[in-house]
């Protein structure tokens, strides 16, 4: 069985009532359908460094090209405080699956925060919250992802292959990193990564294949590369090429009849007529009739738990 993930979160997200106006912001598919497979550490980072429930509003303010945080008339500064907070935790964060951060807000935010201008006319949409902006520089590697952008299918897929996934390497590195298991953690990650990014697929390859580098830098700049390539979100067809390839498993096996409905439902899914679903069942159903231990060992045919339904909707 593997590992229960533990992702960091933005309290809010988790429903607790810790936001300027006591509300919150739950995610009813964090906490109840990704929550079966993960522990979540919760934080507020504003609650974090003593502000009060409920508490007037903060927002980024920019002065001079200077970025602060603080209460729309420019008192109660927190800049500082929020900076050191988020140091301080990230520190912290090391052996996270990944963080969920609350949307548009000026120390969660992962993007698009609004930056409003000292004098207060106008604002743009184009900061990183305080305490989001720490976590993420201190960990490049761990997935990151705000609430509001998991209700689309495709980026919540995404984010949930990216976890498991970087899950899977915490396990591997605590277990004991040698040569022998980073091959065989990449073989079985190869379909995977093709279905993101056919060049990063290529580009692994090569890296594992150098003989001129010491396993920690290999390590490290494999999965460097393989996080990054993941972050490519795949689409229809980086998927149907990947399933292609996986079909060329059976041309042995398979009969004229079952390669004309396996060619089909591929086709099919290209087209944007079935999910991904349909076609991966078929192969999987294929492979228990004529089994094929490299190819059942491939992350790609099962990234995350099938009770996520996360491959029924495209």
């Amino acid at each position: 069985m593997e590992k229960q993930l533990t992702i960091g979160i933005s309290a809010c997200v988790m429903g607790e009532q810790v936001r300027f106006d006591k509300g919150h912001k739950k995610s009813n598919f964090c906490v109840d359908q990704l929550g079966e497979f993960a522990t979540f550490k919760p934080v507020c980072p504003e609650v974090g460094i003593g502000l009060p429930i409920p508490r007037p509003t903060i927002r980024q303010i920019i002065r001079d090209n200077i970025i602060t945080v603080s209460r729309p008339d420019g008192s109660g500064d927190v800049t500082e405080a929020l900076k050191e907070f988020g140091q301080k935790a990230a520190k912290q964060y090391h052996n996270l699956s990944g963080f969920v951060f609350c949307a548009k807000s000026p120390s969660c935010g992962m993007e698009r925060v609004k930056i409003y201008h000292h004098h207060g006319k106008g604002s743009e949409s184009t900061g990183v919250g305080i305490f989001a902006e720490q976590v993420m520089t201190a960990n490049p590697l761990l997935p990151c992802e705000e609430n509001g952008r998991l209700n689309d299918p495709v980026i919540k897929e995404n984010f949930i292959t990216r976890i498991f996934t970087y899950q899977k390497w915490l396990d591997l590195k605590a277990d004991g990193l040698t040569k022998h298991k980073l091959i065989a953690f990449h073989s079985e990650h190869k379909y995977l990564v093709m279905s993101h990014h056919v060049e990063s697929y290529r580009e692994l390859g090569r890296l594992l294949a150098r003989a001129d580098m010491a396993l920690d830098e290999q390590a490290d700049a494999y999965i460097a590369g393989l996080m990054a390539a993941l972050k490519h979100k795949a689409t229809r067809r980086s998927h149907t090429n990947t399933l292609q390839h996986l079909q060329g498993y059976f041309k042995k096996q398979l009969d004229a009849p079952k390669r004309k409905e396996l060619t089909e439902h591929i086709a099919e899914y290209r087209e944007g007529r079935t999910p991904l679903l349909v076609p991966l069942t078929l192969i999987q159903h294929y492979l228990l009739e004529y089994p094929n231990d490299y190819l059942a060992s491939q992350t790609y045919l099962n990234p995350h738990p099938s009770a996520l339904r996360l491959r029924y909707g495209y």
